[in-house]
């Protein structure tokens, strides 16, 4: 068996948009017609240029490869040109890649892919929603900064089934962060935790996001506010480049503190878990550098007593890949959601990812479990210019 064929869908993610702007697939075919289907997950470069870079990394390391062969591509393609370092883009590359191996291995073994992970430990998996507006109410982006509306939406996921929520009042974000929290922020923040958790009572947990806009000093002050109302998590308070920053304010609050999501390797992982920066990790499976990466650095936090917490904001396929990371876990947390998989991301899939009572449902189908609706995703060309998230290009007073 091997690979002899690649094909990209760049789909655009029609209103309201949760999950990007747009999703990068890529599906591969071996010589026998066992097709594989991965998702890559960038925010460097537009669709275009990543295009160009998947192609590239396909003639150059994967066509005519044995799918069962992915450690040796691992390090083919994490040293090419003469790098042999964490690189974003590069791994968001290999990482959509390597999911659609993945995918190709358990259908020609006739096995999910938790199963040649060391198979399932959870029966179903825990999962939570960012709180999001409700369309057919009218609803829209303001609900964001409105604590009012969010709780009110909080109490309307818990009573679905969720058991937690996250939020993130504190933007924007700028590439000019990290920033001190003005008051504000400060109040703001410290309203919607008040309000939520009086909405949800001890139903569900509080998962406080943040994406890397404060310094170390300004995320304690931060978190001093959002301390009596117990969140599960404190996410990414200070930018990810410098764990031992982060590290300050996971040391002087009792929320445990959450990263990941921006991070590649078990490399930049390890300086995590050795800071002590945070006991929660949230790597995106189509950034980090695949499922087996992913399944390293997971070893690696159980010897620090870490949990995990997969990423998702992108495609159905990363979230399919995240379902059988996550079943084959010890040390599983929680599973991100985008609300109950409905919407586009039910859509594009023939058979969509099942959800019930505020847990996701495992497959039981070879591989991945999951076909892309190819109609669907070519009804949905990407033809904008912007990127799949942006940052505010101006410093934030």
């Amino acid at each position: 068996m091997r690979i002899r064929d690649l094909r990209i869908f760049i789909v655009g993610n029609p209103p309201p948009g949760w999950g990007g702007r747009y999703f990068i697939f890529v599906k591969l075919t071996t010589d026998d017609n066992v097709s594989g289907i991965g998702e890559v997950y960038c925010d460097t470069f537009g669709p275009k240029a990543m295009t160009a870079m998947i192609e590239d990394v396909f003639a150059r390391h994967v066509e005519g490869m044995d799918p069962f062969h992915i450690e040796a591509l691992w390090r083919k393609v994490y040293g090419t040109g003469y790098t042999l370092r964490p690189d974003a883009s590069l791994m968001a590359v290999l990482s959509g890649i390597e999911i659609a191996l993945w995918d190709i291995k358990g259908k020609a073994l006739g096995k999910p892919v938790y199963e040649l992970l060391g198979g399932r430990v959870h029966e179903s998996l825990r999962s939570y929603t960012y709180i999001y507006p409700d369309i057919a109410r009218g609803q829209d982006d303001s609900i964001y900064w409105n604590a009012e509306a969010s709780a009110e939406r909080a109490a309307h996921y818990v009573q679905q089934g969720f058991t937690a929520v996250k939020f993130d009042p504190a933007a924007p974000y700028s590439v000019f962060d990290p920033r001190q929290p003005s008051l504000a922020t400060l109040e703001l923040c410290g309203k919607f935790c008040r309000l939520i958790r009086e909405a949800v009572g001890a139903k569900a947990d509080l998962l406080f996001g943040t994406h890397g806009q404060f310094t170390a000093s300004g995320a304690i002050r931060l978190a001093r506010r959002l301390e009596p109302y117990e969140p599960l998590w404190f996410e990414e308070p200070t930018p990810p480049e410098m764990p031992e920053e982060m590290a300050k304010v996971a040391r002087a609050t009792s929320i445990p503190v959450a990263t990941g999501e921006r991070l590649v390797t078990k490399y930049e992982f390890a300086r995590v878990l050795e800071t002590g920066a945070a006991s929660i990790l949230q790597m995106a499976l189509g950034r980090v550098g695949g499922i087996m990466e992913a399944k390293k650095i997971t070893a690696m936090a159980e010897t620090r007593y870490a949990q995990i917490a997969p990423h998702l904001y992108a495609g159905p396929v990363e979230g399919a890949a995240n379902i059988h990371f996550a079943a084959s876990l010890p040390n599983f947390l929680i599973l991100e959601s985008i609300e109950n998989w409905g919407g586009f991301h039910a859509r594009i899939l023939k058979k969509p990812i099942r959800w019930e009572a505020g847990r996701v449902l495992l497959p039981t189908e070879p591989g991945l479990g999951i076909e892309l609706d190819e109609e669907v995703a070519l009804a949905h060309p990407y033809t904008g210019t912007k990127l799949h998230l942006e940052m505010t290009e101006r410093p934030i007073d």
